[in-house]
């Protein structure tokens, strides 16, 4: 029902934690494998993140780690749909019934992503898309936060206005003339500017087009790569008709006789522009001087060793995605034991 702007997928989240009341005492669960800013939301409001494991097949947050992570001081659970598949929404809603813990779906890589036949975004209390210059939507930069709850909705429009309304309804001082507005709670500037929501706007009329290329890429990765010895491939749920964002690759380091480094160095070698995604939360310094230790989620510390992404964004031609298909059988058949 409701969608507010953002200046970016981060101050998103931010103002998501806010509507949700996350503050000193209170827990926010997440995935370590994930991008910091699932997890710095908390922080920013006084919170502590707690992370919960992985999935070893989809990648994705377990749901029976999340059980075992709530306690009377969780007021939130930000999971993540890593690499545009969804989450298992309705298991986690299933965990928060007849609870008062808000779910923030951090849809940032899941743009266009459906579950169960519905478009993610209005299945959690609150959604975040990210329109960041790589994501499936730009706006240059920029984010926003989908709710169906007009309550997390107009504390968000104030959010990110300073904690500013002119909302008569909200108001204080009643009738005191149109030019009247009040700070009622410390916000922030977090607006998306006219500019960004244009060219986030424009790319809207491209979306079936950048879903389909997208779509016909990891069909074509996935066909290449099925039977490769020293690939894992990353299990799609029949639950998710996913748009990717990111195509991962996880490697079986048993069957290769290198590491995810000197595969990684080897790819770029190959001119394939390589990246990896994500660096365990938790294992950062930052988070390593908040008392987080090495294996905490020991299957997300696994996957982090051996995962590579490859290209992915609809201007591939043709030419480069079989480049990249040759080039990593290349480089596996090389390293194979």
């Amino acid at each position: 029902k409701y969608a507010v702007s953002f200046s970016n997928g981060t101050a998103a989240l931010h103002g998501a934690c806010y509507a949700a009341g996350v503050g000193v005492g209170d827990e926010v669960i997440t995935t370590p494998i994930t991008f910091a800013a699932s997890a710095n939301c908390a922080l920013y409001m006084g919170g502590t993140p707690v992370f919960a494991d992985i999935d070893e097949g989809n990648f994705n947050i377990d749901v029976d780690e999340i059980k075992n992570k709530i306690t009377d001081k969780t007021k939130a659970i930000i999971p993540v749909d890593y690499t545009g598949q969804a989450v298992d929404i309705d298991s986690i809603k299933e965990l928060t019934k007849g609870t008062d813990i808000v779910i923030i779906e951090d849809g940032a890589h899941s743009f266009g992503t459906k579950y169960k036949g519905a478009l993610v975004g209005g299945l959690a209390d609150m959604t975040m898309f990210s329109f960041h210059p790589v994501k499936t939507v730009t706006s240059g930069e920029g984010g926003i936060i989908t709710t169906n709850n007009e309550e997390y909705y107009r504390k968000l429009i104030n959010f990110r206005s300073h904690g500013i309304t002119r909302d008569q309804n909200q108001l204080v001082n009643k009738d005191m003339g149109s030019w009247y507005y009040e700070q009622l709670d410390l916000g922030y500037n977090y607006r998306m500017t006219d500019i960004q929501a244009v060219l986030g706007i424009s790319q809207l009329d491209k979306i079936d087009y950048f879903i389909e290329k997208r779509k016909e890429i990891v069909k074509r990765y996935n066909e290449a790569f099925k039977e490769t010895e020293g690939i894992i491939l990353h299990k799609n749920e029949d639950y998710s008709d996913t748009v990717n964002h990111l195509y991962v690759i996880k490697l079986d380091l048993p069957k290769l006789k290198a590491d995810r480094n000197e595969i990684f160095n080897a790819l770029l070698a190959e001119n394939i522009g390589v990246n990896v995604h994500y660096i365990p939360v938790y294992l950062h310094p930052y988070y390593q001087k908040l008392g987080y230790k090495k294996g905490l989620c020991p299957k997300a510390e696994e996957l982090y060793d051996a995962i590579i992404t490859i290209p992915l964004f609809p201007a591939m031609a043709i030419e480069d995605v079989e480049d990249v298909i040759n080039g990593v059988n290349k480089i596996i058949n090389y390293y194979r034991k």
